[in-house]
């Protein structure tokens, strides 16, 4: 069975904009505070109801409820929001003429050969890192050579 397309009219394009809309709500000052409020009111109403079981049942339930939703819509909006980073660096790559175009599908490569290119891109790192001070010691041997020229 194939999951309908999440683009269009038909797919499930409005669980997108939900997810979105409510992640973007959740992750709000506001509701920090509102949940907050929750804990406090729970925690107060403990002694009226003499931290009784079912006191301790009302959270427990509902943080259970809530954290398993969340994990859903947190989950579709991380996956929408790599998804579109993912093209962005594509695109990057593909608009940098030095660049290599095998790059743009990488999240299809293996571990291995991800280690590899992990591998290659710490030693161009190193590379450039050993160039940039072979640069500043040639520049400071300049300075030193104009500083022991000048007549002042």
């Amino acid at each position: 069975m194939t999951v309908p397309s999440t683009t269009g009219p038909k797919g499930f394009d409005w669980f997108r904009r939900f997810a979105q809309r409510f992640a973007r709500s959740v992750g709000s000052p506001w509701a920090f505070a509102a949940a907050l409020a929750v804990v406090l009111a729970w925690a107060v109403a403990g002694p009226i109801f003499g931290f009784s079981n079912a006191w301790q049942l009302i959270i427990n339930t509902g943080t259970t409820i809530m954290t398993f939703l969340m994990v859903f819509i947190i989950q579709n909006t991380q996956n929408r929001d790599s998804q579109v980073t993912q093209l962005k660096l594509d695109e990057l790559i593909r608009a940098v003429r030095p660049a290599r175009n095998e790059l743009v599908n990488m999240e299809r490569l293996s571990d291995d050969e991800l280690l590899d290119l992990q591998r290659q891109f710490e030693d161009l790192r190193k590379r450039a890192e050993a160039h940039r001070a072979a640069r500043r010691r040639l520049g400071d041997q300049a300075h030193r050579r104009i500083d022991d020229a000048a007549p002042f």
